[in-house]
């Protein structure tokens, strides 16, 4: 498996949107998405690069797999 890339926090919420998320709103300097039918809320950071750690948690907490993340980034 690659690595995960350094990527903005942007560009990180349109790859989870890809995968079936729903941006709902900002509070402070973080993006809220949630997605139908599942409990967990992800909280993505607006900042110009997210770290490899906190990316990987945020899949995680999707319930996506990193294929599945890097493949929504690609498209």
């Amino acid at each position: 498996m690659p690595r995960l890339p350094l990527i903005s926090g942007l560009v990180a919420r349109k790859a989870f949107v890809r995968l079936g998320w729903e941006y709902r709103h900002s509070t402070g300097s973080h993006m809220i998405l949630d997605k139908p039918g599942q409990e967990a809320t992800l909280s993505i950071p607006n900042h110009k690069e997210l770290g490899r750690g906190l990316l990987k948690a945020l899949i995680r907490a999707s319930g996506s797999t990193e294929a599945e993340f890097l493949a929504a980034l690609k498209k």
